[in-house]
């Protein structure tokens, strides 16, 4: 099993980049590998996923096949912060196939999907508290959701969270149900922007 690093860019990914894997999130190319499989040369990205401890090993040829993609452009971003602050849209079907429906989206690695499952499965300190399923949909949706953003704004995970919940917190339907006014949310917006 010969290994061999090969030149900075293939097919579009370079190495150092990060990228999005939809079944793990945000990754980045350490390498670009040569192995021979049952006698077949294979060209392989070597991605890290630092937060999970894991390396996974993509032929190049079916990167684009599993879905695998750059990082979303800013106006992605934007619409994605956008879309949290809309109004949670629940379907009256089983939990167990909204379930599915979710996990799907956060697995899609589809940063608009998985944005909506944040705003769809956010709870309010307010409203009533959430199943232990709910809460780890709701969890593994916006781990996704801030690491992209982390990387494509070049901030920590930590300040990607802060940005996501001042979004959710800035939802129509949330600022009646804490009781503030537009003007209290338009106050606190140029505090934030003063401090900033």
């Amino acid at each position: 099993m010969a290994t061999a690093k090969k030149p900075a860019v293939r097919n579009g990914f370079k190495t150092n980049e990060h990228i999005v894997y939809p079944a793990h999130g945000v990754g980045q190319i350490v390498a670009v590998e040569e192995q021979e499989i049952a006698g077949m040369k294979l060209e392989l990205y070597v991605i890290v996923f630092e937060k999970d401890k894991m390396t996974l090993r993509v032929p190049m040829a079916k990167a684009e096949q599993v879905g695998m993609r750059k990082l979303a452009e800013d106006d992605t971003v934007d619409k994605a912060l956008e879309i949290i602050k809309g109004r949670a849209r629940v379907k009256r079907t089983m939990w167990s196939r909204r379930a599915q429906e979710y996990e799907a989206k956060i697995n899609s690695g589809d940063l608009v999907a998985i944005s909506e499952v944040v705003r769809d499965l956010h709870r309010a300190s307010s409203q009533p508290e959430q199943s232990y399923s709910e809460r780890q949909l709701y969890e593994a949706a916006l781990d996704r959701m801030a690491r992209e953003i982390s990387a494509v704004s070049r901030i920590t995970e930590t300040e990607a969270i802060r940005r996501i919940e001042d979004s959710l917190n800035k939802s129509p339907k949330r600022i009646a149900a804490r009781g503030d006014t537009a003007e209290d949310v338009a106050d606190e917006s140029e505090d934030e922007a003063e401090a900033a």
